[in-house]
């Protein structure tokens, strides 16, 4: 196997979250953390170091995830792949200025983390 990945994982409802890093885990990559708003995504970037973000749209606090998302390319930040119930046309025409490594719409799996990942690795 490549050599394992860390992600943070933004995502507002704790059973998805606890989900997708199961997922990620059981695929031999890290969580280096999981948080529930913007604010503490742009937080977590320094220490955790991510290789990705995996981003909920509809997050808790001021910030969602597609605003988050542009932050973190403002300040050079990782990938961002979004994870979210929203597929609407205007969501994704907002997401899609964000330049996202990917859009997966809710529920996220193992086969949708797995992709994830390859495309980052091609990409490198």
């Amino acid at each position: 196997m490549s050599e394992a990945l860390t992600f943070l994982v933004v995502e507002d409802e704790r059973i998805i979250s606890l989900a997708m890093g199961m997922h990620i885990r059981n695929l031999g990559h890290r969580v280096g953390a999981s948080v529930s708003t913007g604010e503490d995504a742009l937080a977590a970037l320094a220490s955790v170091q991510p290789d990705l973000v995996l981003m909920d749209i509809q997050l808790e606090g001021e910030l969602d995830g597609i605003e988050t998302a542009r932050r973190m390319m403002e300040q050079g930040g990782p990938p961002v792949a979004y994870a979210t119930a929203y597929n609407d046309a205007e969501t994704r025409a907002r997401a899609r200025a964000t330049r996202p490594l990917a859009f997966l719409v809710k529920p996220v799996g193992p086969s949708e983390i797995k992709a994830l990942v390859e495309r980052l690795q091609s990409r490198a």
